[in-house]
């Protein structure tokens, strides 16, 4: 009997093929906006994969009463129970590595934009304005320091690209020790340190009891006045409210946001970010490009299929 694995969000179909005879796919991505449609779609599953909005969670682990592997299109686990999934012997696959490049592109991108400060004036220029005054104002990258919190996968390929743009790396990682090779190429320095010579500070850390809100307004009035702030990591790490209170006063000189602690954002919450200067905001996209999820949804459909079809271990 096939095995059956539902996918509740967007994949690249082209990677199902890859399943083959032995799984049986319900592919219905119209499940991650009815939960209750959800919870009865999985009852028979062996597998699941999903995104970032579906909620797997105890309700969901017990109404997926068979459910033995799950796999995530992207990396980060906020919206899966690891717990509950260790309890119950539910291996957990996400697709490490396969959109590293994407973000990579995107806090370089962001990066130079917030830097040159010359392409976000298409509304005035289509009033009928001419900034050119303002938007000379703009500088150059060359020369900058670029300050990695957390100097995993995704920050490690930021550096490589940034690197050949003549920055000067920074990072901080309590993680990794003296020893590791990260540190030949970018220099190691404490957090303080980083806070306040960091001209792009670029977040990468995970979301844990000690992060997050460890970007709050203490840690912006430490950081350089003009410094640009950039979050593909996690929404919980860094308090909009002060982000957003700092680039009004002006001692931030920019920021891109691309994940928030809600997605997608409340009405309250988008309401804050409106009027302030300097700023971009993505729903989340930093590492989904065309590539990138035909990369993600080959890797997800091959982790699943090998965890489902592998022998299962003998109770002793």
């Amino acid at each position: 009997m096939p095995h059956q694995v539902v996918i509740t969000e967007t994949i690249d179909t082209r990677a199902l093929s890859r399943f083959g005879p032995e799984v049986d796919v319900i592919y219905a991505p119209e499940l991650v906006e009815d939960r209750a449609a959800c919870l009865v779609a999985v009852a028979r599953a062996d597998g699941v994969i999903v995104r970032n909005r579906t909620q797997v969670d105890r309700p969901f682990l017990d109404a997926a009463s068979r459910l033995r592997v799950i796999g995530l299109l992207g990396t980060g686990l906020d919206n899966i129970d690891m717990a509950a999934c260790a309890a119950r012997g539910i291996s957990v696959h996400p697709a490490t590595g396969a959109n590293t490049r994407s973000v990579a592109e995107y806090v370089i991108t962001a990066a130079l934009m917030l830097t040159r400060r010359a392409f976000m004036s298409t509304p005035e220029m289509q009033g009928g304005a001419w900034p050119r005054g303002p938007l000379s104002e703009g500088g150059e990258i060359a020369g900058r320091k670029l300050g990695l919190y957390g100097c995993g996968a995704v920050a490690q390929a930021v550096a490589r690209l940034a690197k050949p743009l003549s920055m000067t790396i920074l990072g901080h990682d309590p993680h990794l020790g003296p020893g590791h090779p990260v540190w030949t190429e970018v220099t190691r320095v404490s957090d303080a340190e980083l806070l306040a010579r960091a001209d792009v500070l670029s977040l990468h850390l995970p979301l844990s009891p000690e992060t997050r809100g460890r970007i709050d307004a203490t840690a912006l009035t430490a950081m350089k006045p003009g410094a640009i702030l950039i979050n593909t990591a996690h929404g919980g790490i860094v308090s909009t409210r002060a982000v957003c209170d700092a680039l009004r006063r002006g001692h931030l000189g920019g920021a891109a946001l691309d994940v928030f602690e809600q997605e997608p954002l409340g009405t309250q919450d988008a309401a804050r970010f409106r009027g302030v200067p300097n700023l971009i905001l993505t729903p989340h996209v930093a590492g989904v490009t065309v590539e990138a999820d035909r990369r993600v949804s080959a890797l997800t459909v091959d982790n699943v299929r090998a965890a489902l079809l592998a022998p299962e271990k003998a109770v002793s």
